[in-house]
């Protein structure tokens, strides 16, 4: 679907930027693309794609910075150099397997927007609440 629209955006740029019709015939073009864009089938997709992005931006990194957040804590315990060093493997593992659940449920997501975006009715969809291990390294 992407590789389509952006066929037709770059035929449509290449067009308008090339044509010596004049600024009638680029007017022309604008109001027909203004007319496309501002139906309410489009907008509705135009608003999916906001909403989602919005979503699927805030997730991964936030899920990326506990994890960090929880690593650091770990390798900032009290013990020896030793203990330090096995809480802080510990909790990298844990964050590992948080980073690689939320990393799937972004990915499943996407998959699961664009399958729906493109009409197939059989898109698989995604709840978007993931297994994710509860840790009470917080």
């Amino acid at each position: 679907m992407k590789g389509k629209i952006g066929i037709v955006v770059g035929l449509t740029a290449g067009y308008v930027l090339g044509a010596r019709a004049g600024r009638q015939r680029y007017e022309q073009i604008k109001d027909a693309y203004l007319r496309v864009y501002n139906t309410p089938a489009v907008q509705k997709q135009v608003d999916k794609v906001g909403e989602f992005g919005k979503s699927a931006a805030f997730a991964l990194p936030s899920v990326l910075w506990s994890s960090a957040v929880k690593i650091t804590r770990a390798a900032t315990t009290k013990g020896t150099a030793g203990d330090k060093l096995d809480a802080a493997l510990d909790a990298s593992k844990d964050a590992a397997d948080d980073v690689k659940d939320a990393a799937e449920t972004t990915a499943d997501a996407v998959s699961s927007s664009a399958k729906r975006s493109t009409g197939s009715g059989t898109a698989k969809r995604s709840s978007g609440t993931g297994t994710k291990k509860s840790s009470s390294a917080s």
